[in-house]
């Protein structure tokens, strides 16, 4: 977890890549299969619905199996989104070890997602999508630690194999 830009697609490729895990990125599913009105949206930076990135991810997670390890990169982003997630533990689909949440600020971010290009990465859809994350997101940090979800906090506007190398650590993968 962290705000857009910090990092999290990026370290999620890298741990998934030299731990054999299957990586889920809800922007990647997004951007795949979201067409439309609903397109124009998340383009200008909105979030899709709960239920739409739910239904997304529930479907694209049916494709492995039981026993594999997951990477979830962006989500979730919701107290709803996190309460579907701690209900599918609870009825045993899988389990949750930890939340890596990569702390940077919104200038190191805005630095970061302007360089990188993306259609959707002009200045007022960043702005966006920063308040959307505060409002929204920041909250579900705080809600999955005191349902005893462990939170790593990793400082992301370090150099990305430094990251790397904290979150292997923090994780005990080394």
């Amino acid at each position: 977890m962290g705000l857009p830009g910090s990092g999290k697609g990026t370290q999620g490729k890298m741990l998934a890549d030299i731990n054999g895990m299957h990586l889920f990125s809800t922007g990647d599913l997004s951007r795949m299969y979201v067409t439309g009105e609903r397109r124009q949206r998340m383009l200008a930076g909105e979030l899709l619905d709960d239920s739409e990135v739910i239904a997304m991810l529930d479907r694209a997670l049916k494709t492995v199996n039981d026993d594999d390890e997951c990477l979830l990169d962006g989500f979730p982003r919701t107290v709803s989104q996190a309460q579907w997630l701690l209900e599918q533990v609870a009825a045993g689909r899988f389990s949750v070890s930890h939340v890596i949440y990569l702390v940077v600020t919104h200038e190191a971010v805005l630095n970061r997602l302007q360089a990188r290009g993306r259609l959707d990465d002009t200045e007022k859809v960043i702005e966006a999508r920063f308040k959307e994350y505060e409002k929204l997101t920041e909250p579900v940090v705080a809600w999955l630690e005191k349902r005893g979800i462990p939170v790593l906090r990793i400082d992301g506007e370090r150099a990305t194999d430094v990251v790397h190398r904290d979150i292997v650590s923090k994780l005990h993968l080394s």
